[in-house]
């Protein structure tokens, strides 16, 4: 096919790439069991930049990012 070149999982804008987010997993804290057990922290990150990127406020912030 002439497309097999192209992945099939897009990154969206202002979401970390996979090597951006390798940089930085391991400051991240991990689930010890106490407590409200974390999100994704890559898919909270990509919020956080969502919004701070698009400008547009935190009631706007698309579902897909929690």
């Amino acid at each position: 096919e002439l497309f097999w070149h192209f992945p099939t999982a897009r990154r969206r804008r202002y979401e970390l790439t996979d090597e951006q987010f390798e940089r930085i997993e391991e400051a991240l804290p991990e689930v010890d069991g106490r407590g409200r057990p974390y999100e994704d922290h890559r898919k909270i990150l990509n919020g956080i930049f969502w919004v701070l990127r698009s400008g547009a406020p935190w009631r706007d912030l698309p579902e897909r990012y929690g």
